[in-house]
């Protein structure tokens, strides 16, 4: 994808998978925004989100095969204190707005999520 990886410090990347922070809108009831430590693996097919980056307290899964798409929040559908970097991954269950550091990270994350999900979705048909 032609990335500057050296220069990121807000994301971690391996051949399998990707890491780092990103703020995640809460769900129905309270819509605020945390910070969350994200771990994309590529070979669980799944988005982990934990607490933060010791990785012990889960908070929650996306599975690649009911990630729909991914994309950059242009339609502005949620108010956001980050509205450049803010993007959403839409599930089957539930769409996920997620806000990324920086406009390079977003770009990362994007890449990386719909990749993820469309091999998943090939393994399938």
């Amino acid at each position: 994808a032609g990335h500057q990886l050296d220069t990121l410090k807000n994301i971690y990347l391996t051949s399998t998978s990707c890491r780092g922070f990103l703020s995640k809108m809460g769900g129905i009831k309270f819509r605020t925004w945390n910070r969350r430590w994200f771990v994309f693996d590529r070979k669980r097919r799944s988005l982990f989100y934990y607490q933060d980056k010791t990785e012990t307290k889960l908070r929650g899964i996306i599975y690649f095969q009911s990630i729909l798409e991914v994309n950059f929040d242009h339609l502005q559908s949620v108010k956001s204190p980050e509205q450049k970097t803010t993007f959403i991954v839409k599930t089957l269950e539930r769409p996920y707005y997620l806000i990324a550091p920086s406009l390079e990270v977003m770009r990362i994350w994007i890449d990386v999520i719909s990749t993820g999900s469309e091999g998943a979705r090939e393994y399938e048909t």
